[in-house]
């Protein structure tokens, strides 16, 4: 099979690997290679070089958030004094419940997933430990009533 290049310079190989790895990130080598009809050895350099370069940036478990104990999600958006969006984002990286963070355009600066045990453990998080911030001005909560179970991810197209 010919290795057709693509965008940030992985091929069509390479896109497969990561195709399997985002369905599967325990999966052998062995089971890699055979499942994209290349050699185990071809694998190994491909992960290791995909590793090297930062394309894959770790492994890690799903987990159901309910099922480890944290029964209540909520979208946060944040507007804060733009001087300190630096020093916010990594005081927020510390915060035990904030699992995402997205510096945004439009009209908030940040968008957070936060989880929590239960409603007063994320008020707590909110309006004491969020809102409590040097740097936040506000901040606008959006409770999750329910998140579908995903079926894993897609196969990531190639560029048209």
């Amino acid at each position: 099979m010919v290795a057709r290049q693509v965008a940030g310079g992985l091929d069509d190989v390479d896109q497969r690997i990561l195709d399997e790895l985002r369905r599967d990130g325990r999966m052998s080598m062995r089971s890699l290679a055979e499942k994209l009809h290349i050699s185990r050895a071809n694998a190994y350099v491909r992960v290791q070089r995909l590793e090297s370069a930062g394309v894959i940036r770790g492994y890690r478990a799903e987990i159901d958030p309910v099922l480890a104990g944290l029964g209540t999600s909520a979208y946060v958006t944040v507007n804060l004094d733009q001087a300190q969006w630096r020093s916010v984002r990594e005081e927020l990286r510390t915060l035990r419940g904030v699992e995402h963070i997205g510096l945004v355009g439009g009209e908030f600066d940040l968008v957070l997933l936060v989880r929590a045990r239960d409603n007063a453990d994320l008020r707590h998080l909110i309006l004491d430990q969020i809102q409590g911030m040097d740097g936040i001005v506000n901040t606008h909560t959006l409770l999750v009533f329910e998140e579908p179970v995903p079926a894993g991810p897609a196969p990531m197209a190639p560029p048209a």
